[in-house]
């Protein structure tokens, strides 16, 4: 098995630094299934391939597995079927463990950095065909070219084979592109050659952090990734869903197949956000919009769909993320009209810009809880003290509602990187405080089934300017 990555950077031989691997030497990795080469075929200024080549040993994948197989040549004639691309996506895990990480230490800034890249896998396992592969990497921002690859070019009567000739192009980071690999080659796959266990959720959470949540394809990857395991792919849905995005109801027990209809399900619970936030912001009349911690865009895109909002800014602290937003917009191929009407930059919610000021709104949506909570007084004066929208929508969980989560720990937040979860009464008086400090009134509505003992999963407040300081 064979795979290749090529940079045509300015200075392309940067990709030995971090790839943590020189180009003027071939290594050797022993892994699970054989031995791994990496070598470079080609090492110029201009152009740099590095090529990762697998060469699995049938035998020892049978070898000391505690089990007889009946007589001695059994190992040798009887070889277990082993799938292809989840050997090459492990032996990418193997040997890139670092630069996956997005770690280069001999160039700290180079790992951040968005380069030319072009892979090539040319015989890749693909249930489904090319189109798959397209729905799969497409939204990554990859120009995708697969090829099926027919059974036997000299019989053209015996059809397509079940494998494409993959090839991807696109400027993205490396650690970025070989995350979107390790995770992806067995889902196109759609077999792994070890068993599934829990331990991979971990895996696909780690390696999809940044892209797998926001993906269109999100319930495809995860399926095939965790084998169509339900109550694992259950627990990696609520997982990548960046702050609760699916409601426990929507994990529905049935898992589809890929070519089934999937089963009746309640609105998404960051749909229904989403929904509730431009409501509110229909309500005001709002025609010009700043989403503060935008993250990858669903409610960038959601406004730009709606021709009443003539002003759209999305602003974040992380590039990545606004590099995957940009992904998600299309921007690089969307209509004139429709591109004149987006922004996104960089910057913090908690530092004085003066560029947020001016707007008929601001959406805070799944913000303040990723705070920790002395950095909330800044974030109040940068946005309702500096800025001073005409309306503030700010959404954050109802940790009440926990409890109607089967699969969240006792205790645990919702998210990783919550620094705190509310009840309905500590939302409400910090937004009152807030309101009464910098002359807004406030009122207050549910997101999602308002439940009657524990109230809803999401709380929205809506902060409206008073007119005497308008």
């Amino acid at each position: 098995m064979l795979i290749t990555l090529t940079s045509t950077d300015a200075d392309a031989t940067d990709l030995g630094h971090l790839l943590h691997k020189h180009p003027g030497r071939v290594q050797t990795f022993g892994v699970s299934s054989g031995q791994a080469h990496v070598f470079y075929p080609e090492a110029a200024d201009k152009r740099c391939t590095v090529a990762l080549l697998l060469e699995v040993d049938p035998v020892a994948l049978v070898r000391g597995k505690g089990r007889s197989d009946g007589f001695a040549l059994a190992q040798y004639v009887n070889d277990r079927p082993y799938a292809a691309s989840s050997l090459l996506a492990v032996a990418l895990g193997r040997v890139f463990r670092t630069a996956m990480a997005g770690r280069c230490d001999s160039r700290p800034g180079l790992a951040e950095r968005a380069l030319p890249l072009e892979i090539h896998v040319p015989a890749l396992p693909c249930r489904g065909g090319a189109a798959v592969a397209e729905r799969l990497f497409a939204p990554l921002g990859w120009t995708v070219s697969a090829t099926t690859v027919p059974l036997d070019p000299t019989v053209p009567e015996w059809g397509d084979s079940r494998y494409v000739d993959l090839r991807l192009t696109g400027r993205v980071r490396v650690a970025d592109a070989l995350n979107h690999l390790y995770v992806l080659l067995p889902v196109l796959d759609d077999a792994k050659h070890y068993w599934v266990s829990p331990e991979e959720v971990d895996k696909l959470v780690r390696a999809g952090d940044g892209w797998l949540a926001g993906h269109p394809e999100r319930d495809l990857i995860t399926r095939r990734y965790l084998a169509h395991q339900r109550p694992l792919v259950a627990s990696a849905v609520a997982r990548l869903a960046d702050v609760d995005d699916t409601e426990p109801e929507a994990l529905d027990n049935a898992v589809p197949g890929d070519g089934e209809a999937p089963p009746q399900r309640r609105v998404p619970l960051a749909q229904a956000r989403r929904d509730g936030v431009l409501d509110a912001l229909r309500t005001a009349r709002a025609t010009t919009v700043l989403d503060l911690g935008c993250g990858e865009g669903a409610l960038v895109k959601a406004l730009l769909d709606d021709p009443a909002f003539d002003r759209v800014v999305g602003v974040d602290v992380s590039h990545r993320a606004l590099e995957a937003a940009a992904v998600r917009l299309r921007l690089d191929r969307t209509a004139e009209r429709r591109r004149d009407r987006v922004e996104l930059r960089q910057s913090s919610v908690t530092y004085r810009d003066a560029r947020n000021a001016g707007f008929d709104a601001a959406v805070l949506m799944e913000v303040i809880e990723h705070l920790d909570p002395p950095r909330l007084p800044a974030l109040e004066r940068s946005v309702f003290g500096y800025a001073k929208p005409g309306t503030v929508v700010v959404t954050t969980p109802n940790v009440e509602y926990n409890v109607r989560w089967p699969d969240l720990p006792a205790g645990a937040t919702r998210h990783r990187d919550h620094r705190f979860e509310w009840t309905r009464a500590q939302f409400r008086d910090w937004a009152d405080t807030v309101a009464r400090n910098y002359a807004y009134t406030v009122s207050y509505l549910p997101i999602g089934d308002d439940d009657a003992e524990v109230g809803p999963p999401t709380q929205m407040a809506v902060f409206t300017r008073s007119e005497a300081t308008a």
